[in-house]
């Protein structure tokens, strides 16, 4: 009887764990929205300074919103001010501009990409201005502050194969292991290698490591263009 009775304590004792870890998890998920939405409002002078100014010069919604895949395969649009524009464009009442994935290129950023065109534009990127509106989407739970990039589709089929399903297992996050380890700097291969070890051994002393390491990261924008 008591043999019998081993594996019913087991699965009893596995399923409290998984509700324990979930509580932990909603918990952080709570505090990390609440934070997130205090960092928005802190930042949203130097957001609408910004946002203005794109307006000027490209004279279109300073807003993007990429259609990236979230957590478990789920759809979501990533905010980011927009830093790419042509001069043949004319202008938009619209404050952001949707934008799909379906049919872009896969190709890795380069040190001097031609679509980026503005000196200013070429500074929010450097120094991730341009992705501060992603505060947003994790206030709204789409994101989460630390975790593997948000990618699309195409991204994850050509540099993640099989290991895709294993990222998506957690929310993307606005920094993570390799934006505090080299950013544009790296290949795919090695952001690829971080990104898993961070979705693997992610703990509450990685989370404050990427958080803390990410301040130096964003001020200096060294490896960043």
């Amino acid at each position: 009887m008591a043999a019998h009775s081993i594996p019913s304590i087991v699965s009893t004792e596995r399923r409290a764990r998984t509700r324990s870890a979930a509580r932990v998890d909603g918990a952080v998920a709570v505090i990390e929205r609440v934070f997130a939405l205090a960092l928005l409002i802190a930042a949203m002078p130097a957001l609408i300074t910004c946002s203005i100014a794109i307006m000027i010069l490209s004279r279109r919604s300073p807003l993007i919103a990429h259609k990236r895949v979230g957590r478990y395969g789920s759809t979501i649009w990533v905010l980011k001010l927009r830093t790419m524009w042509n001069n043949d464009g004319f202008p938009r009442a619209r404050l952001i501009e949707r934008v799909s994935s379906s049919g872009l290129t896969v190709l890795p950023k380069g040190r001097l990409d031609p679509r980026v065109t503005s000196r200013f534009a070429a500074f929010c990127r450097k120094h991730s201005l341009d992705e501060v509106p992603q505060l947003w989407n994790v206030v709204c739970g789409d994101m989460a502050l630390v975790g593997p990039r948000p990618l699309t589709k195409q991204e994850l089929e050509v540099y993640y194969g099989a290991k895709a399903r294993e990222l998506l297992t957690r929310k993307p996050g606005i920094t993570g292991l390799w934006q505090v380890r080299g950013r544009s700097g790296l290949t795919y291969r090695q952001r690829r290698r971080l990104d898993l070890h961070l979705v693997r051994n992610c703990n509450f002393a990685m989370y404050i490591y990427v958080l803390l390491a990410s301040v130096p990261s964003v001020l200096t924008g060294r490896n960043a263009w």
